[in-house]
């Protein structure tokens, strides 16, 4: 495997660049859009958001099941299997997501089942096109380096490209929300501010996923042989459901997507229900939260090598549950005094801009030392870990936002969206700490379940190197042993064959005197 060079890893990271762009308006403004432009029903916007999730979790294990199997096709031997499934959902992507931010086309007027239905649809195929680069772009990181260091840092180039995406939304979304505009409230008259957002957003998107098939190059195999060291690096999905450390990590990745995904989903909401802030703030405190985020990823490769991974996490987890506390006790109804509006709130997003990060690149990180060596099913694996990301998400903003109140209904429950901040993302971080410990007795990557190939039953990753080595060195005593058993053999035959000769002509000449 060849060493990854700078134009490499700079394109690595431009390959998620679209999916980061798409999933930041997703997250961030979609409830935003459909809440206070769209006029949906609360349950309904909760709707189209768990169908997108479920789809995509979905698709996750789809892809990734497919992605993993040996694959003939003309694209895939051509052009790399990984790289075929990523053109694949970039394409699904540009094709689907521009109309889930647009007015129903054709359907404007119908009744809001219909549009359910309209909306639902393209968030089902933006969701597979999603799961497609994603799934294919987390198992390249396996492939292209076999160092864990340089994994991590494929995963924190990754991140650091993930939160440049988001900032650059912000900065975009601060443009046409702020400038000129002291409103303090959303309404149908901005939806040309989301209709421009999203124009360009695809227009980076495309340009950024142009450059990475043209700068990563996927190792081609043209004839796929299958060897004892294929079948190691290759675990099929039912072994991977007998390893414990395979459901203990999916909770601890379920867990960090779910308080990284509601803190962006729900901030913008607090900022404009609960604090009541100018519009112009729902550009600029996720701006604030991803710009703390971008600067902490910087730090996650010499931490993670100094400190370990399972620390590391722990230290995020602490400064995750930090910034929830902050958010229920900064401001409510008992506190009448405008620090936490005007300063508060930029301290408490930059605590969840770097715990946010820090357990989200450690994750990640854990993901691909429980994989190893076994890259041939790093798709399986990521997808699987999706799954479980993907359709908890759903559940709990279908939860929350079917038990949305009337928020203008008492003074008390605009405070709603703070309590939802604060149990859902304290509680998430929570649960992180949990799985953590829960994990801290095992060495990640380390197999407690045997293998078997072919019969042949394979401890432990230490158990079936030493048995690797053991039957080496059995078969070069073998070796050696029938090679001197020959030699021997055959230096006696040719010994032997010269004193017959000798003696053969040597009898007549003796005889020849008696005659």
């Amino acid at each position: 495997m060849e060493p990854l060079t700078l134009t490499g890893k700079v394109g690595f990271g431009l390959g998620h660049v679209l999916n980061d762009l798409c999933a930041s308006m997703w997250f961030t403004y979609l409830l935003l859009f459909y809440h206070k432009v769209l006029y949906f029903n609360n349950s309904y916007a909760g709707v189209i958001l768990l169908v997108g999730q479920i789809a995509d979790g979905l698709s996750t294990t789809f892809v990734g099941f497919l992605s993993d199997r040996p694959d003939n096709t003309w694209l895939c031997r051509k052009y790399g299997k990984r790289k075929s499934w990523h053109l694949l959902g970039t394409i699904c992507i540009l094709g689907s997501f521009p109309f889930i931010f647009l007015q129903c086309l054709g359907c404007g007027e119908s009744d809001e089942w219909a549009q359910l239905i309209y909306y639902s649809g393209f968030a089902v195929i933006f969701q597979f096109g999603w799961a497609c680069v994603q799934i294919s772009h987390l198992s390249l990181i396996p492939g292209l380096s076999s160092c864990q260091n340089d994994r991590t840092g494929l995963t924190a180039i990754r991140y650091s490209m993930t939160v440049a995406s988001n900032i650059c939304v912000y900065l975009i979304a601060m443009a046409f929300f702020g400038l000129g505009d002291s409103g303090t409230e959303l309404s149908d008259q901005d939806e040309d501010k989301f209709r421009n957002l999203m124009l360009i957003v695809i227009g980076l998107g495309t340009v950024a996923s142009i450059l990475f098939h043209l700068l990563v190059k996927e190792e081609v195999e043209h004839r796929i042989i299958v060897t004892e060291e294929t079948k190691r690096n290759y675990l099929s999905a039912s072994y991977w459901f007998t390893e414990p450390q395979f459901y203990i990590v999916a909770l601890l990745y379920m867990s960090t997507r779910l308080f990284v995904n509601l803190s962006q989903t729900y901030i913008p909401l607090y900022i404009q229900e609960s604090l009541e802030l100018p519009t112009i703030y729902i550009a600029i405190i996720p701006l604030v939260m991803y710009i703390s985020g971008f600067i902490t990823s910087f730090l996650m490769k010499v931490l993670n090598r100094k400190a370990g991974r399972k620390v590391t996490y722990l230290l995020g987890s602490a400064l995750c549950c930090s910034a929830a506390v902050w958010v229920f006790v900064g401001a409510g109804e008992k506190q009448t005094g405008t620090f936490f509006r005007d300063y508060g709130i930029f301290f408490t997003v930059v605590l969840y801009g770097s715990g946010g990060s820090t357990i989200l690149i450690t994750s990640l990180a854990l993901t691909a030392e429980l994989i190893g060596k076994n890259h041939g099913s790093s798709a399986f694996v990521y997808g699987a870990m999706s799954f479980t990301d993907k359709v908890s998400n759903g559940l709990v903003v279908m939860l929350i936002q079917y038990l949305i109140p009337c928020l203008k209904c008492c003074p008390e429950c605009k405070w709603f969206f703070r309590d939802v901040l604060f149990y859902a993302t304290g509680g998430s971080a929570v649960l992180g700490i949990i799985s953590l410990l829960i994990l801290s007795p095992f060495t990640v990557g380390e197999r407690r379940t045997p293998l078997i190939i072919e019969g042949q039953e394979i401890g432990g990753r230490r158990t079936s190197l030493q048995g690797e080595r053991r039957t080496s060195l059995q078969g070069e005593r073998r070796t050696s042993l029938q090679g001197e058993r020959r030699t021997s053999v055959q230096g006696e035959r040719r010994t032997r064959n010269p004193e017959q000769k000798r003696s053969n002509t040597e009898e007549p000449t003796e005889r020849t005197p008696l005659i």
